[in-house]
């Protein structure tokens, strides 16, 4: 929806909707208070200390953002990490934002803030009477489920059956309605699929398409783009460049980030990452991978391809293996023999899959632009190990118990030689390749418009206007809170 189609649509439902947020003392945060959430009342600011971050909660949407101290509770310091380059095997330095300490776990929960608060603030959402659908490779319909609690909103969860038990058991637990589609998270059409189902079954349902709502870019470009601007001026010093940005493709709202960096850092590259196993950007490929939570075989329609300067991708099982150096006891005392420090050590339990893909990315861009100390590259930890303990168990039951050897050589092999091969460096015409591949989903399939198509590439104010839009939701979100607290 473009600036002026976000008005106020029904009025029943939002006065239904500012009803629910009195009865529950729901006040919802700005975009500009999760990019700035040192600046929110003190009082917010205290009562956060005492409630977990899981907990269903409202003060917990204030929680949605980059800073949540996990010591004391509070707002505290952008949550980073820098990978030494004892693991990377690179002079590049590497530091990846921490999704573990958002609610759920994971920073998703941001893009469906991001979704969400639009729709609700405009009265085009009812929640007496719509299901909330999150259709989702993972971590999405966790973060949708999650706000949808806090409003009781039913929700309903659509998302692969191969995604890690972990996730189908928090689920549960919330008492969300679940469909477990076939196939693995590159199986994305079949997710669409089953919301077509629902809604033709039912307008109770209300899809919230992460992949084509570009809240959830906006909430990347504004609040996440804007963290790692902050890391980088924390961390630099008078010789350093910011010279990469690397995020997995999946639903391209995380991606989003590198839109506002570019605006920021002009030379720097930003890079798409995907895996080996599911070629879709690299060499417009299929197949099924493992490297959980990034969906592939399509073009997301919210992705600005023609600001992508890199595609790689990586091989499914080195986030695997890495997974198992990163946190089994052999893996860390092989570690600890390279000299990395024990504060390190604890901390890279905080790479889940993904995350640990998105190093291994960062670790190609480097090597293929031979960067050097001055070049300093930005990525996503999107979520923990904590997400992966039953992939850890069934790893052991199939390769056997982890050793010290066995740490050496997926060091070796994963890490210190991870190769530049399958990468590729995007021309004019191979980003207008890659952006030709959202007609086939989004126009023949989805029911968008070519004209819209063509001013996502042609328009030069196509993704200004996109990105700008967060302005009038502040306002909005404003006017709601007021009508709220009277």
């Amino acid at each position: 929806m473009s600036k002026w189609e976000w008005k106020i649509e029904n009025q029943d439902f939002l006065q239904k909707t500012i009803q629910r947020c009195k009865e529950k003392n729901i006040v919802l945060p700005k975009f500009k208070e999760l990019r700035e959430p040192e600046n929110l009342p003190d009082e917010i600011k205290e009562k956060l200390k005492a409630i977990d971050k899981d907990e269903i909660h409202p003060l917990n949407l204030f929680r949605i953002n980059w800073q949540n101290d996990p010591v004391s509770g509070g707002i505290g310091e952008i949550n980073f990490i820098e990978i030494p380059r004892e693991i990377t095997g690179v002079k590049a330095r590497i530091f990846g934002l921490v999704g573990k300490f958002f609610p759920t776990g994971a920073h998703k929960v941001g893009a469906t803030y991001g979704v969400l608060v639009p729709y609700l603030v405009t009265g085009k959402f009812n929640p007496e009477y719509h299901k909330a659908v999150w259709p989702s490779t993972g971590n999405y319909c966790r973060g949708g489920a999650f706000n949808s609690a806090l409003l009781s909103v039913h929700s309903v969860a659509i998302l692969p059956e191969e995604m890690s038990k972990e996730r189908f058991e928090w689920l549960r637990n919330l008492g969300s309605e679940i469909y477990a589609t076939p196939g693995c998270e590159s199986n994305v059409k079949e997710i669409y699929d089953k919301c077509h189902e629902l809604e033709n079954t039912s307008d109770e349902y209300f899809v919230f398409n992460q992949f084509d709502q570009f809240g959830n870019s906006c909430f990347h470009y504004y609040v996440t783009g804007s963290a790692i601007e902050k890391v980088f001026n924390k961390v630099k010093d008078n010789n350093s460049r910011l010279s990469g940005f690397v995020s997995a493709t999946g639903s391209a709202g995380t991606i989003g980030a590198g839109d506002y960096l570019k605006e920021k850092f002009p030379q720097m590259k930003i890079v798409a990452s995907e895996a080996l196993q599911c070629p879709t950007l690299l060499m417009n490929g299929f197949g099924g991978h493992r490297i959980e939570g990034i969906g592939d075989k399509h073009v997301p329609w919210i992705h600005n391809v023609k600001n992508t300067d890199v595609v790689t991708a990586i091989n499914d099982e080195d986030p695997l293996r890495v997974l198992r150096l990163f946190n089994e006891e052999a893996g860390l005392k092989f570690l600890s023999s390279l000299g990395i420090d024990n504060n390190t050590l604890e901390k890279l339990s905080w790479l889940g899959i993904s995350s640990i893909s998105n190093v291994l990315s960062s670790i190609k861009l480097a090597k293929w632009f031979e960067m050097n100390e001055n070049d300093l590259i930005f990525t996503i930890f999107t979520d923990s190990v904590d997400m992966y303990r039953s992939r850890l168990k069934e790893m052991n039951e199939n390769w056997g118990d982890y050793s010290t050897k066995q740490a050496e050589i997926d060091w070796n092999v994963c890490l210190k030689n991870q190769s530049i091969d399958y990468m590729k460096e995007l021309t004019y015409y191979d980003k207008k390749t890659i952006h030709n591949l959202k007609y086939f989903t989004w126009v023949e399939q989805q029911g968008k418009s070519v004209d819209e198509l063509n001013a996502q590439w042609y328009d030069e104010n196509y993704w200004k206007e996109k990105y700008s839009t967060v302005e009038l939701w502040d306002e909005l979100i404003e006017e709601f809170n007021e009508k709220v607290k009277k």
